[in-house]
């Protein structure tokens, strides 16, 4: 009972590695590249290195959740597509403006996915996590679904909003300061629901390390 409990939780951390691993890959690769006196041509090289390493972090991270966890989520899939995709439009044109753009798509399509499935009465989160929490019913995958449905399309204006009005950098850190927290702050939100709706309490740790990514 011991190892089976440990190999769930390393593999609830794991799976938050994969998803925000590659992320910090970007921010080290980026920090490390950046030119102590600011200059644009500086700059994009150091957006143009962090946008590379990125790429090969999400393939990796892609690899090892094959490895390790013996699948690869659909949204896994769909996020290291485009990070892959605009990764590459970003370094062929020289402009961040495609990798800062890949989340606002990521938070839309999945926003809109949930709700659409709200409304047609299908958990469309149930599926996407991959996961079916101890006792939870149906109601409650629909309402959890509708609420992270709004909550990724706030994201989503959220980051086009930072993306205005930051520089590359100061969006990039708050990918890390902001979005992250805001995403684990919104999970444990919706554990009071999930409650009331036939979470055991012994899956409280599991709902939240199961959230979605938001990397």
């Amino acid at each position: 009972m011991a190892d089976a409990e440990t190999k769930k939780a390393g593999s609830s951390w794991l799976n938050v590695m994969v998803d925000y691993g590659p992320l910090l890959v970007f921010l080290a690769v980026y920090r490390f590249n950046a030119p102590d006196d600011p200059n644009p041509a500086g700059e994009l090289i150091a957006i143009i290195y962090g946008t590379g390493a990125f790429m090969v972090a999400a393939i990796v991270a892609l690899l090892v959740s094959r490895w390790r966890l013996g699948k690869i989520s659909p949204m896994l899939w769909f996020s290291t597509t485009l990070i892959v995709g605009f990764g590459a439009l970003t370094i062929f044109f020289g402009d961040p403006v495609f990798v800062q753009l890949k989340p606002t798509i990521i938070y839309s399509v999945l926003g809109l996915a949930l709700l659409i499935g709200f409304w047609l009465g299908k958990p469309l989160l149930k599926i996407l996590l991959q996961a079916a929490f101890e006792g939870v019913t149906e109601e409650g995958w629909l309402k959890l679904s509708r609420n992270w449905g709004f909550f990724f399309l706030a994201l989503a204006a959220l980051n086009e909003g930072l993306r205005a009005y930051m520089s590359f950098e100061g969006w990039l850190w708050a990918k890390l300061w902001v979005f992250l927290p805001l995403s684990f702050l919104f999970t444990f939100t919706q554990i009071p629901m999930l409650l009331k709706h036939g979470l055991d309490l012994g899956d409280v740790e599991d709902a939240v390390k199961e959230e979605p990514p938001t990397g």
